[in-house]
């Protein structure tokens, strides 16, 4: 292979390298990885690059909300709206970013419209952090259905946490944590798994101890390697 063939095919890998879609995977991949600043760094790049696809990137939205930056997190939500009107999930994480930057009743007074998101149970999602359902009824709509219940979980988990009640709410994203539920959570499940390695609590500080927390938290097992080390679940998740 020639110089000018080699300089070439460095060129080529190099440009592949930094495409958009190649960018995309990797913040995709950093934030599976529990790897958050380098994600949302990713994901930020991309909007940049290719500013028609930056409504697109939901993924970006959550990374935000994991980062802290809860106020371009919510306008992150409301951009995405505009590709994807119909999806409680993009209303439910505005709600999220919303309480964070703001307070509950704000983020309830702001949000997001939907449409008719027949996956079972989001319609009773939606009311949940409308306010006008409670996440024991979300929970018994979704019934039995495997995919139902890891996004009742979920989101019942993620709103109780939001209302004030991180031990409710750590006890639900536990179980949509949970190995059984990665096929039909899909890239919702990393969240659900990535908020467990993220969380940790400190020294059990929502708990009170080791003990307390190990009698609320639901058995999970399995292992997860993560920038923040190997978080490994045995009877119960590790903190």
């Amino acid at each position: 292979m020639t110089r000018i063939a080699v300089a070439a095919l460095v060129s080529l890998i190099a440009w592949v390298e930094q495409s958009p879609r190649e960018i995309l995977n990797r913040a995709a991949d950093d934030f599976r990885a529990g790897r958050i600043e380098q994600s949302v760094a990713g994901f930020d790049r991309v909007a940049k690059l290719s500013p028609a696809d930056a409504p697109y990137l939901w993924q970006r939205g959550i990374a935000l909300y994991y980062a802290g930056r809860f106020a371009d997190c919510r306008d992150m939500f409301v951009s995405h709206r505009t590709v994807n009107p119909d999806d409680v999930e993009n209303a439910a994480w505005h709600f999220l970013c919303a309480a964070r930057a703001e307070s509950v009743a704000a983020a309830r007074k702001q949000i997001l419209p939907v449409g008719p998101d027949a996956r079972v149970p989001m319609r009773e999602v939606y009311q949940m952090f409308l306010g006008r359902l409670t996440p024991a009824q979300v929970l018994s709509a979704a019934g039995s259905d495997a995919s139902a219940q890891f996004f009742a979980r979920l989101y019942v988990g993620l709103y109780l946490e939001a209302t004030g009640d991180a031990t409710r709410g750590l006890e639900h994203i536990a179980i949509a944590a949970a190995p059984r539920f990665a096929a039909v959570g899909g890239y919702m499940h990393d969240v659900a798994r990535v908020h467990m390695m993220l969380t940790k609590y400190g020294a059990y500080g929502a708990y009170g101890s080791k003990g307390a927390y190990r009698a609320l938290v639901p058995e999970v097992r399995t292992c997860y390697l993560g920038a923040l080390g190997t978080f490994c679940t045995r009877a119960h998740l590790e903190l």
